[in-house]
């Protein structure tokens, strides 16, 4: 078995390392980066969802948006018609910050897929959503308190 997922999680690590180390001018750390882009595309995403999109468990997400809240990045709004449901809007300093944070995005794609061509980067894309949609299937299945047997 070739080492697929060793280098897909040093390239991982790499890239948000350099993200964490780039966004810390902006009061930015420890991927919160990740919860501001994904609320700055997607404005009134509940909670929920954005942890099921960045696949972290809903606890790590209420910490980072709590974070990000206080710093002044995201607003909550209760739903219109149903008070309960808490929507996730990006604040004026968030807005502020996203256009970087797309263009660190943009830089770090170009380089990483340097001398490849459209159609390789179309494979890679393909091939990593295959990847991708057979974790999740693992993820849901531990994320609701089951075993794996390995």
């Amino acid at each position: 078995m070739k080492e697929i997922l060793r280098e897909i999680g040093m390239i991982a690590r790499a890239l948000d390392s350099i993200s964490n180390i780039e966004f810390k001018e902006y009061d930015l750390t420890k991927g919160q980066y990740l919860y501001l882009m994904r609320i700055c595309e997607n404005p009134g995403i509940i909670q929920e969802k954005l942890a099921e999109m960045i696949k972290v468990d809903r606890t790590t997400a209420a910490r980072a948006i709590k974070k990000l809240e206080i710093n002044g990045f995201v607003e909550k709004k209760a739903d219109e018609h149903n008070q309960k449901i808490k929507k996730l809007f990006p604040a004026e300093k968030a807005r502020n910050v996203y256009p970087f944070i797309k263009r660190e995005n943009d830089h770090s794609n170009k380089v990483a897929l340097e001398g490849f061509s459209e159609l390789e980067m179309e494979t890679i894309l393909n091939l990593l959503q295959r990847v991708r949609k057979n974790v999740e299937v693992d993820w849901e299945f531990v994320k609701k308190g089951n075993k794996r047997i390995y």
